[in-house]
């Protein structure tokens, strides 16, 4: 496993992510949030020009701790605790936009994606509501040694999870949880969904997983959408190989289910959806496990 980074913040010096495993792994499920951080490293608060609280609009507020339960599921969860206006692990890993940094980049940076065009790439430029995030440029060193430092274990931590993972059961499930503003613009038809399930566009997982995936959560009253306007980033791009036993799935969850938005802090619904979300989680490996006759469900 790679030796998980450190950064430093105002509290002290804490690990850039942490795995939560289960004491033994009994379904072929990876469960990631790579947005839900909020430990703010000492050197973006020293470079930032938003307040406290501005700076926390790109969080997926606490999802970590809503998927928290999976380990007494059977499955672990790779959860980061730099926050993603620090870093992006769900992009390529330079997507880099040049006029961001002093210095001489690689010639090998993606400057030319949609996703740094729209001031969200590896390193960030703004926050939700387009808020710059940075007083002035940044030395290229700087993001150079982010990617270094931290993009790079994470990556190699989730791919060798997922690897031990299909070793262990034949097939890897990935599923890569986010959330959504409630602000989110109504899809034709006037459809605010409660979740979204993203594939890319039917390519990153088999179609029965998706399937048992959206007919699990509709069950329990929510109204899901798929792909639309979500369909998955670089995560779920990336490591969806179906071909060859992996598959990985986005999830994102409307946060005016579970979150006070303004305030940053999780209301009277949290619970709820969190027990909600266990009852899912279940479901899905039961029928999966009905579905696909993995090494460990036939011990």
């Amino acid at each position: 496993m790679a030796k998980t980074p450190i950064f430093e913040t105002a509290a002290g010096t804490i690990p850039a992510y942490e795995i939560l495993e289960p004491d033994e792994p009994t379904i072929p499920f990876v469960f990631c949030s790579p947005h839900s951080g909020r430990d703010y490293p000492s050197d973006l608060i020293a470079t930032t020009r938003l307040s406290g609280e501005s700076i926390r609009r790109s969080e997926d507020l606490y999802v970590d701790r809503l998927f928290d339960f999976v380990p007494d599921l059977g499955a672990p969860l790779l959860a980061a605790r730099f926050p993603r206006a620090y870093l992006d692990v769900n992009r390529e890993p330079y997507e880099l936009d040049p006029r961001m940094f002093a210095g001489p980049l690689p010639d090998f940076v993606n400057s030319g994606s949609i996703r740094v065009a729209g001031g969200l790439g590896t390193i960030p430029r703004i926050v939700a509501e387009n808020e710059e995030i940075y007083r002035g440029v940044l030395p290229a060193a700087e993001a150079l040694r982010r990617i270094e430092d931290i993009y790079k274990p994470f990556h190699q931590t989730l791919e060798e999870v997922l690897q031990r993972t299909r070793e262990r059961f034949g097939l890897a499930i990935l599923v890569d949880c986010h959330s959504m503003p409630s602000s989110l613009r109504a899809l034709p038809g006037g459809q605010r969904p409660d979740i979204v399930i993203g594939d890319r566009f039917g390519t990153s997982a088999a179609a029965r997983l998706v399937s048992i995936a959206t007919s699990r959560i509709i069950a329990l009253g929510y109204d899901v959408a798929r792909n639309k306007p979500y369909a998955g980033g670089y995560i779920t791009e990336r490591y969806g190989r179906p071909a060859v036993g992996f598959h990985a799935l986005q999830i994102e969850i409307n946060r005016g289910l579970y979150a006070d938005e303004r305030q940053y802090r999780p209301h009277a619904g949290f619970d709820a959806l969190r027990q909600r979300l266990t009852a899912f989680v279940a479901g899905f490996a039961a029928d999966v496990a009905a579905d696909y006759a993995w090494p460990a469900a036939a011990e």
